[in-house]
């Protein structure tokens, strides 16, 4: 079963970095929206360290919804999606490689470029490791939300929309806790454990459910 996680991991990754635009625009739209709003609000220091999570954040969470229509989409068009549900792997499995391509390309280079975000919404050194750590933890939970709206979604006329309408309220806890980790060491308080504890619990129920629940609703989708 590792084998086959590998293989499909290996396998989407090999896929999209042939299409690197894909890659790079959900990099470049994170650095645009996080980057206009500094222009569009004002420069002052105190009130740039105030807008700076909640803007972080919703940049990450709009970036990542970019690739997520794309999630199955090549598969289902060309048939391997079909292919993979005959196989006799668990399809939560495959499933879960998939996500995990995903996140690498879209999740984690959000994380990596969060100290330059954080320089210009002049973040304390404390509060952009608190930042980098709060994305790596809650930006694996939007993959794993949003492979469930992308399969439910999957094959339908304005499924992008759709999509949105679908995962967007279940988005809104991490966006909260996300946001409000990086506030409080903003403001010099140094209790984040629980906002960091609280996504860690929410990464661990969607690693349980989500792979599963994204299977079950690519195979209603494929019937």
């Amino acid at each position: 079963m590792l084998r086959s996680f590998w293989c499909i991991l290996h396998r989407d990754l090999t896929l999209a970095l042939r299409r690197r635009t894909d890659v790079l625009t959900t990099l470049f739209f994170f650095v645009i929206v996080v980057s206009l709003f500094p222009l569009g609000i004002s420069t002052e220091r105190q009130i740039l360290q105030i807008l700076g999570p909640g803007v972080v954040w919703v940049a990450a969470l709009l970036a990542s919804m970019l690739a997520l229509e794309r999630l199955f989409a090549a598969d289902y068009d060309d048939g391997t999606l079909e292919q993979l549900l005959l196989t006799g792997q668990p399809l939560a499995l495959l499933v879960l490689g998939k996500i995990t391509a995903h996140w690498l390309l879209t999740g984690l280079p959000l994380v990596l470029i969060a100290p330059l975000v954080g320089m210009q919404y002049h973040l304390t050194d404390t509060a952009i490791g608190v930042m980098m750590l709060a994305l790596l933890i809650g930006t694996p939970i939007l993959s794993l939300i949003g492979a469930i709206g992308a399969a439910l979604t999957l094959g339908l006329r304005g499924g992008g929309i759709l999509l949105s309408l679908l995962i967007l309220p279940l988005y809104i806890p991490v966006l909260i806790y996300g946001a409000g980790a990086i506030e409080v060491s903003v403001i010099d308080l140094s209790d984040t454990q629980p906002y960091l504890t609280l996504l860690g619990a929410f990464l661990v129920v969607a690693l349980i459910f989500a792979p599963v629940a994204s299977a079950a609703a690519l195979r209603i989708s494929v019937e």
